[in-house]
């Protein structure tokens, strides 16, 4: 089964979330924002994987990640449904984490 660290807080990663479930990929959601212990654990993978190089660079949390049955990982979870044989389906319009509202 497939992990993803997110948060409710984020149109993503409720986006990523409803197109899992739409499409009944299992899946276990570990909210970064509902305890320290998640958040810290989100953390030590976000400040240490070159993956996420460019989120820190760019200064994007890095959420939704999702994280593979082999440990593999990507942050681009449209491309993920994508890999699964589906369309993801689109956040509601209007919904951003950026404060200029041009994205997460």
């Amino acid at each position: 089964m497939i992990k993803v660290y997110g948060s409710p807080l984020c149109p993503d990663c409720m986006a990523c979330k409803a197109s899992l479930d739409a499409y009944s990929i299992p899946y276990e959601f570990t909210d970064i924002t509902g305890s320290m212990k998640n958040l810290k654990e989100f953390l030590a993978l976000r400040d240490t994987k070159e993956e996420y190089k460019e989120a820190r660079q760019d200064h994007f949390v890095g959420i939704p990640t999702i994280i593979r049955e082999d440990g593999s990982f990507t942050l681009d979870w449209e491309g993920f449904i994508r890999e699964c044989g589906h369309e993801p389906l689109a956040k509601a319009a209007g919904q951003a984490c950026r404060l200029d509202g041009t994205g997460c």
